[in-house]
């Protein structure tokens, strides 16, 4: 018996399939769609999820553009914008045009169905405290995820990389020898 649907809407062909699997395991039914006109065309085709997951930015276009198009077609809807890319503005922004939260990348499941609860119980009258058990992650650990994301962006070119981050290449290297913090 599956608790519900979701749509994973994310471009990166290693993270969606991993997470889509992770919700599967969790008892809902996932489908996946690899960028925007793909989401479309699942939702124009009958596809009615209660739930999506959004990536921000995508080749094939804007998760901050897909949302209010899947509002239309469905205005219930929850949608929780997953970004490696965060700012407060692009949070704003998201939150502004449709969706009920916004997630930094890496996000696991766990995170993701928290968001979903915390909009839930927020629609109820809940209140948070004690709802969930979300944790920051340290600064060290979001200063690791940012540097691991550049570097991805610069495909593994550590001086390319340093130059985007402001900092010397023996710098950035030693950096990449440490492990990576916990949360």
């Amino acid at each position: 018996m599956s608790l519900g649907t979701l749509l994973v809407v994310d471009d990166d062909h290693r993270l969606r399939p991993r997470l889509a699997r992770a919700l599967r395991d969790r008892g809902y039914t996932v489908h996946e769609a690899e960028g925007p006109p793909a989401a479309l065309v699942l939702m124009v085709g009958g596809l009615r999820p209660d739930r999506v997951v959004v990536d921000l930015r995508m080749p094939t276009g804007s998760g901050l553009d897909l949302i209010p198009a899947l509002l239309r077609i469905d205005d219930n809807l929850r949608i929780v914008v997953l970004t490696g890319y965060g700012s407060i503005p692009t949070a704003v922004e998201a939150v502004h045009r449709g969706a009920v939260d916004y997630l930094a990348k890496p996000a696991d499941a766990d995170q993701i169905l928290a968001a979903f609860e915390r909009a839930d119980n927020l629609d109820s009258g809940a209140t948070e405290s004690g709802s969930t058990d979300y944790r920051a992650p340290s600064l060290a650990r979001a200063e690791w995820e940012h540097i691991q994301r550049v570097l991805a962006d610069c495909g593994g070119n550590i001086s390319q990389a340093a130059r985007q981050l402001g900092i010397h290449r023996r710098s950035l290297q030693r950096k990449l020898q440490k492990r990576p913090p916990n949360e």
